[in-house]
């Protein structure tokens, strides 16, 4: 990563600009790039990031945090369906059924505040044997949060009032690259909000058209949208670009 945030946030904001002023890629492959590069940033640099900090509590088979909303970007969510009908079309994805689980999880989430969701909520679809099937394409919300102490999760798990002690450095990595993704979404004339995912997964593995409505310019997940302050999240793009 550059020594200062915002350098940092400039390269990864130019770099995804460089993937989408690109013609020789379809739609659904650009913003499969962009999610890419998206995932690689953030793991050839969160090592580095986090070296000599206090260990995670994070751990294979570890699912308590998995109830939580996700929320994603639209090329995120374009990989993670891609991801999913190439698993589905082996004999191992017939059997996972994974479009029928995001569906149904959708169906018992959708509407819900994040207090609702949580305690003793409804595990995330990806989840089998408490191991994430997607892990390979898992969003940047997934990576950026991790914890450092399990008995934290658990009790707020439970729904007990837990305070829960994350990754520093987890979280804003997350928000640099996700910020900067964002931007040059913008800049492009892309929908560049965020959605939650279940929800957006299941309009996407319904209606696959979707991925081209976005790359021409549509809001083609708005039903899966997640409220933000657009105007201010947008001139703060805007002021980074000037910010010496």
């Amino acid at each position: 990563m550059a020594e200062q945030p915002i350098d940092f946030f400039r390269q990864m904001r130019d770099g995804f600009s460089q993937i989408l002023a690109g013609k020789t890629q379809g739609g659904d492959a650009q913003a499969v790039a962009l999610a890419e590069k998206a995932f690689d940033w953030f793991e050839d640099n969160i090592t580095i990031q986090t070296e000599g900090l206090q260990p995670l509590a994070c751990t294979r088979g570890c699912p308590t945090c998995c109830a939580l909303r996700v929320a994603a970007t639209a090329p995120e969510i374009f990989l993670m369906a891609a991801y999913i009908s190439k698993v589905e079309a082996t004999p191992l994805g017939e059997r996972l059924q994974l479009s029928r689980r995001i569906t149904d999880s959708d169906t018992a989430t959708r509407g819900l505040s994040e207090q609702e969701r949580f305690p003793g909520g409804k595990p995330c679809p990806m989840l089998l044997e408490g191991v994430c099937v997607l892990h390979p394409v898992r969003t940047l919300a997934c990576r950026g949060h991790a914890a450092h102490a399990v008995e934290q999760c658990e009790a707020a798990a439970r729904g007990e009032d837990q305070d829960v002690t994350v990754s520093k450095p987890h979280l804003t990595l997350r928000a640099l690259i996700q910020s900067a993704l964002q931007a040059a979404l913008r800049d492009h004339g892309l929908a560049w909000g965020l959605y939650e995912l279940n929800h957006a997964l299941a309009l996407v593995l319904d209606q696959p058209e979707r991925i081209d409505a976005w790359t021409a310019g549509e809001d083609s997940l708005a039903p899966a949208g997640i409220d933000l302050d657009m105007a201010a999240l947008g001139q703060a793009f805007d002021e980074l670009r000037t910010l010496n």
